[in-house]
């Protein structure tokens, strides 16, 4: 029988589920079982935990028939318990490095029936804040029952600070009902009915708050079952007798608080004006639990401050609760004008400097959307490729009806091949579409100035399958931290209404990156369509266009771009590259679109540089061998099922400067070369390309590129377009262990 239990129930946490079970297994102390608890999780979850599983003796994976909500997800892992201790931990949550030696030296010091540990809210920015109640904590006997030291009832009742004896758990019968609240109805009664109960004042949770997906967060009727568990709470006290008399007075002041902070504004019931009929119904159902559980002599105490509103409550008032409300929200409104106009002073020197184009602009914004509009744009306007060019082709076909603008930086418009309309950026057709498409698709972001109009659509198409770290996981990055403002990102970020994803992989990845609010398409890849579908003869031509043979082998060489290295100054001599290849062969050079370095193509054409050759995918298939290192060229290779060697002279560095997902020296496609020497060896000698090899890129490519069957983008273009779902795909591969990792251990508190 193991010291302790530990339930994680899990339900829509794919970008922070790793987080979680890292934090628990990866640990000095080992004497634990995980019981993970799938409540009919629709994303990846529940393979995430059985791959956990296997790997682990510790960890027991439980998939639930139907989703029942936290608390019948926590009841169902304490079902299955068999230490002597239990814990539930949130599965967005994690626990700091070795606390879990610090909870056994607790518990076999004091053997409590509860143990009570402190936390710290970890914010999507990395600060990290101790519990605002932690004082609470102190000055608490070694072991005591809570009317012996009842400022412990002060502390935020959550279930995942308290370790609690199984036996006694059972005995007591405190399962957890359904619906919101559900730690009310457990905390509150476990700690009357324990005999003894200890603290260890140190942080041990770090509570996630997510920028979405609490339900603090969110409003609806939903909100309304809290009442049913303080009812809950109040009979379950009832039924401990005379224990509990003592701390009647702090349980049910602590409820008047949290009914007044619901009624008083808050979100949760929807629009705090007072004829909101969901608000009304709560401040009925919030007076009947106050007369029928108000102590005896009891008066609300200083720190309530909300003495005449609390009378009113009792009363059942809602007129005259509710009265002063107009008059605040009004004297709220007036004050919001006022900021509004000095802000719009303090940008009027800025909008001057533009004011016809922005004033056009905000005239566009002010006209329908045109529901037959599309607009595209990668890389800041850099031209026409990728994913978008992919989708504007194919909504030419499955979606006629529709017009598709290009917005183009004006040196990229000689790149644009004839027939495709496009927009300048800044000039006023520029403003005139943005303002006025319904459909609008980015492999990065439009301006934060963009609004997000009501009816529009933003796609973020993403711009290949990421290994170095994305979004706000680049805060750990020394050098990219410094240069970017992360909550104007995540601002920009709020507009996508879908967000593609070419696997598993990426969805679990963009979730951690990007803590937004945006439905998944996990459609595939739509630009590797091409890989599939290509006519058989467009490499042939290709390759006569450029000189090379049909029998010429050739190999391309596409290194990602460095923040910490000079742009253009090549990691490899590219003539030692060609000369390693040796006769009748010829090296394709393509660099990224942050790190050109002008035309390096030799005079014998055995170097044939192709950085502004249209779209890389269009180089694909003339290659045998694709020679890369951290790019995503690595993932959308694979679906040809070539040869893929990865340079990597600098992957300790670029893995602590930029941060990366998952160890590719570990879990690499191919043949990986660590020196300049290695990689010349490995060309001349043709070691690049073996059965070993060839399974591992196999096993690669299943896990990065399941959807790649070139119908993506169709999948794509009739979701968004038509509104159509894809038929069923077949099963993906297993989720494996290159899925991503914590970058960063969790951080410490002071």
């Amino acid at each position: 029988m193991p010291l302790l239990s530990i339930v994680v129930p899990v339900y829509k946490v794919q970008g922070y589920l790793r987080d979680c079970l890292d934090s628990l297994l990866n640990q000095q102390f080992r004497d634990i079982e995980v019981i993970a608890v799938d409540d009919r999780s629709p994303d990846h979850s529940g393979a995430i935990i059985d791959e956990y599983e296997a790997a682990d003796p510790r960890v027991t994976a439980v998939h639930l028939p139907v989703n029942g909500g936290l608390g019948p997800a926590r009841n169902a892992g304490l079902k299955l318990a068999t230490g002597e201790y239990v814990w539930f931990v949130d599965s967005d949550d994690w626990i700091a490095p070795e606390s879990l030696t610090a909870i056994a030296e607790r518990l076999a010091a004091t053997a409590p029936d509860v143990l009570v540990v402190d936390y710290a809210r970890a914010y999507w920015d990395n600060r990290i804040v101790r519990n605002s109640a932690a004082a609470q904590l102190q000055g608490a006997p070694e072991v005591f029952r809570i009317d012996e030291f009842p400022q412990l009832l002060q502390v935020f009742p959550c279930a995942w600070t308290k370790i609690v004896r199984r036996e006694n758990l059972l005995r007591w019968n405190l399962e957890f009902p359904p619906g919101y609240y559900e730690d009310l109805p457990f905390t509150y009664p476990l700690l009357c009915a324990a005999d003894r109960i200890t603290i260890l004042d140190q942080v041990v949770v770090y509570y996630r708050q997510r920028r979405h997906g609490s339900i603090l967060r969110t409003n609806g009727e939903k909100h309304l079952v809290m009442l049913d568990q303080y009812q809950l709470t109040f009979e379950r006290l009832a039924a401990l007798g005379d224990r509990a008399t003592p701390i009647l007075p702090v349980v049910y002041g602590r409820m008047v608080d949290h009914l007044l902070v619901l009624l008083g504004g808050s979100p949760r019931l929807g629009s705090d004006h007072p004829a909101n009929s969901l608000r009304r119904r709560f401040f009925a159902g919030a007076a009947r639990l106050c007369r029928a559980h108000e102590p005896a002599g009891w008066t609300p105490p200083p720190e309530l401050g909300h003495p005449v509103r609390y009378r009113l409550l009792k009363q059942g008032s809602w007129a005259r609760f509710s009265g002063p409300r107009l008059a605040l929200r009004a004297l709220r409104m007036a004050r919001g004008k006022v900021r509004g106009l000095r802000r719009r002073g303090g940008r009027l020197k800025y909008r001057l400097k533009r004011s016809l184009l922005y004033r056009y602009y905000r005239v566009q914004c002010k006209l329908p959307v045109d529901e037959n509009l599309a607009v595209y744009e990668i890389y800041w306007g850099a031209g026409y490729g990728c994913h978008n060019r992919a989708i504007y082709e194919k909504a030419r076909e499955l979606a006629p009806n529709v017009r598709g603008i290009w917005l183009v930086k004006p040196e990229a418009v000689a790149t644009m091949p004839p027939g495709v309309e496009y927009a300048v950026n800044g000039s006023a057709a520029y403003y005139r579409v943005l303002a006025r498409a319904r459909y609008l698709f980015n492999n990065v972001n439009f301006p934060v100035s963009t609004p997000k109009r009501p009816g529009s659509v933003h796609i973020q198409t993403h711009h290949g399958t990421p290994l170095k770290a994305m979004g706000i996981d680049t805060q750990n990055s020394p050098i990219l931290a410094a240069q970017n403002n992360f909550a104007e990102l995540l601002r920009k970020c709020d507009r996508w209404d879908y967000a593609i994803s070419s696997s598993p992989y990426c969805s679990v990845v963009w979730e951690h990156a990007y803590p937004i609010s945006v439905t998944t398409l996990e459609y595939g890849s739509p630009r590797n369509d091409v890989l599939t579908t290509a006519p058989a003869d467009s490499a042939a031509r290709l390759r006569a266009e450029l000189g090379i043979g049909a029998d010429e082998k050739v190999v391309l060489y596409a290194p990602t771009f460095r923040e910490y290295r000079k742009p253009g100054d090549p990691l490899i001599d590219h003539r030692e590259l060609a000369d390693a290849l040796g006769p009748n062969s010829r090296l394709l050079v393509r660099g990224h679109h942050l790190d050109r370095g002008g035309d390096g193509t030799d005079a014998d054409g055995r170097v044939i540089d192709v950085s502004d050759r249209g779209d890389i995918q269009d180089l694909y298939p003339i290659a045998d061998v694709l020679l890369t290192d951290y790019s995503s060229a690595m993932f959308d290779f694979l679906v040809l099922d070539r040869p893929v060697v990865v340079f990597a002279p600098d992957w300790e560095l670029y893995r602590t400067l930029r941060g990366a997902y998952f160890d590719l020296m570990a879990e690499a496609p191919g043949l990986v070369a660590r020196t300049s020497e290695e990689l010349l060896t490995a060309l001349r000698t043709g070691a690049y390309a073996s059965p070993e090899l060839d399974a591992a890129r196999r096993r690669f490519r299943a896990v990065f590129c399941p959807y790649d069957d070139g119908h993506a983008t169709e999948r794509v273009v009739r979701k968004v377009f038509h509104g159509e779902d894809p038929d069923p795909f077949g099963p993906a591969a297993p989720l494996s262990g290159v899925l991503p990792r914590p970058l960063v251990p969790a951080p410490a508190v002071d």
